[in-house]
């Protein structure tokens, strides 16, 4: 029983799924955008098998004729937007509904007018309805999905279109990231179907509709997908690039590469080919150039015939010029040393969760650019684009991980899991690939890398990620002894977490420089890599103060942080290229009495 109840709370449809087309939709003079967010219509299904949404086909009729609505804001999570504790730690379906007036003008030459709804990301499972029928549904919490929707608001014209999304945060032991739930059928202690979500990762699990939903429109015949790869010959800057165009196979295209002041530097006209730049402005990383970030714009044209009529595209993908490299000792960003000075960071925040928040977004790059951080990782899932562009633009560094964290059960090593870490991936670089900023592919967060099946699962996950983009160096982040990770092999940069006088040694200052030593020498003499600190650090309570310095005291968390340094700035000079500190700002856990820290500068 309790299995079937699972398999209602997480996946009840098992129909086809869909990624999200490669380009983000943008305005162009070819295209229009209409942003959804605001107040949408929110329902929870708390029924006993979190089914009566699809048994009662809530989909099919506006949702306040289903039961009681509230008002929710997209982009967030819901779990902080009330005053009900039980929504707050909620698991299971829960329903989002908005009307939206399309304009008139998409619909005056509707069969030259494709039209497509996006989700930028809604956590964990997502079934979306378009006026009653279904068009699209998606595994994973952090990319984007999208449909084709044309067909379905061009048979009603002027008529109010009704989107309708079920989202389900429910994590199984074959999802990413992955979890477990538990029945507790001792009903002198709990009541009757009571049921908790366990997890091995730890952050909150915020759930809802967390970037921005929009429809966007194209032509009938329209750019599909550019693929950009940069390489340096001499004071010759190479622009290899990839057009795909779907809806025609008779089209021309014409392609510009803009400096960032609009001069046009080189032009194109193939679906395949290079574009050569001479003395390129290089795309630097924050504080190793004066104009760090640097861009240039590829924008390409698509002419193409359809039947007896012409169908005009333009699409502008931002370019930054530069190459990764890695030794046995080093990573090189243009032929020269890179270090990773950096932090972890999470996306939430009080109330809104995870929710797409621009004003926190710039305070958190002002705030990294103060701190002196040249780069993040992405613990432990896929940013929001928007947070990805500005990386792009102001030259902060980024290791981009997937949602492959609390991996620490042999079950999740099985070919269901490692089918669909596969797919993770494949949507993943297939949004990210162009990045400037993205400099490595991170294909997990401490997993159970000691356990057996580890060797194959991470030898397949990587060379399938390096089969997809041949470009970048791939890692995985490890906290298992070095002698007995199984997927350390197949990596590219080893990245180490380690907090010696924190969880190992409690209070004792005195042997961090001698164990941390150790652990560099260990993991180089065995893999001849080079090595990013990727997490270390200690939680510190604001406001407490000791002396001598206490766990917990502000006094502790920088000794540690000395401790810590001294090696660094020894072994960088040798193969260590990298530390990231844990972590960058506060962030939510689930509430027990042990918690993993919070410690960060915000």
């Amino acid at each position: 029983m309790a299995a079937l109840r699972l398999t209602f709370l997480l996946l009840p449809l098992l129909r086809g799924r869909a990624g999200a087309g490669p380009l983000c939709p943008r305005d162009t003079p070819s295209r229009d955008l209409k942003e959804l967010g605001g107040l949408w219509r929110f329902r929870a299904d708390t029924s006993e098998r979190r089914d009566s949404g699809f048994a009662q086909r809530w989909y099919r009729r506006p949702l306040e004729q289903s039961g009681p609505v509230i008002d929710m804001p997209v982009p967030a999570s819901f779990n902080d937007i009330t005053q009900d504790p039980s929504l707050r730690r909620f698991i299971g379906w829960v329903w989002y509904e908005k009307e939206v007036l399309l304009p008139k003008h998409w619909f005056q030459d509707a069969f030259k007018t494709r039209v497509v709804l996006r989700v930028g990301s809604a956590h964990y499972y997502a079934v979306v309805w378009v006026n009653g029928v279904q068009v699209v549904e998606h595994e994973g919490g952090h990319l984007p999905f999208e449909a084709d929707i044309s067909t379905i608001v061009q048979a009603s014209p002027g008529d109010p279109c009704r989107i309708t999304i079920a989202v389900n945060n429910t994590l199984s032991p074959y999802t990413l990231p992955p979890g477990t739930i538990q029945y507790l059928k001792d009903e002198s202690k709990y009541p009757k179907g009571y049921f908790v979500q366990n997890t091995k990762f730890d952050f909150f699990n915020y759930a809802g509709i967390h970037r921005p939903v929009v429809v966007y429109t194209t032509p009938i015949a329209y750019i599909d997908d550019i693929t950009v790869t940069t390489a340096l010959s001499g004071n010759i800057g190479v622009v290899r690039y990839e057009v795909s165009v779907i809806g025609s196979s008779q089209y021309s295209l014409s392609l510009n590469l803009r400096e960032k002041e609009g001069k046009v530097v080189a032009t194109g006209q193939a679906a395949v080919g290079e574009l050569k730049v001479v003395d390129p402005k290089l795309w630097w990383p924050y504080l190793m150039h004066e104009n760090p970030g640097y861009l240039y714009y590829l924008e390409v044209r698509l002419s193409a015939q359809v039947d007896e009529d012409l169908a005009e595209d333009v699409y502008t993908v931002p370019v930054g010029i530069r190459t990764v490299h890695v030794t046995s000792s080093q990573f090189l960003i243009n032929g020269k040393p890179f270090y990773f000075h950096g932090v972890n960071k999470h996306e939430d925040a009080d109330i809104r969760g995870k929710g797409l928040d621009w004003s926190l977004i710039a305070k958190d790059f002002n705030l990294l650019k103060w701190l002196g951080a040249n780069s993040f990782r992405t613990s432990h899932y896929p940013y929001a684009e928007e947070i990805m562009d500005l990386c792009d633009a102001y030259g902060i560094v980024v290791i981009d991980e997937c949602p492959g964290v609390g991996m620490r059960d042999i079950e999740n090593f099985g070919n269901q899991s490692l089918a669909h870490h596969l797919v993770v991936m494949e949507e993943l670089i297939r949004r990210d690939k162009n990045r400037p900023s993205v400099v490595m592919w991170s294909v997990a967060n401490e997993p159970a890398s000691e356990l057996p099946p580890a060797a194959n699962y991470f030898k397949t996950v990587i060379a399938h990620t390096k089969a997809i983009d041949p470009t970048r160096p791939v890692t995985f982040v490890s906290n298992a002894n070095y002698a007995h990770d199984h997927g350390a092999p197949y990596v590219d940069v080893i990245c180490v977490n380690s907090y010696f006088s924190w969880y190992h040694d409690s209070g004792h200052l005195e042997v961090i420089q001698l164990q941390l030593n150790t652990q560099f020498e260990n993991w180089y003499e065995t893999y001849h890599k080079p090595i990013i600190q990727s997490e270390y650090g200690a939680d510190a309570v604001s406001g407490l103060h000791s002396d001598p310095p206490l766990m917990f005291s502000e006094e502790y968390q920088v000794a540690v942080l000395k401790q810590y340094h001294a090696v660094l700035d020894r072994k960088r000079k040798e193969y260590v290229i990298g530390e990231l500190i844990w972590n960058f700002a506060d962030f939510m856990t689930d509430q027990g009495w042990s918690c993993r820290f919070q410690a960060s500068f915000k």
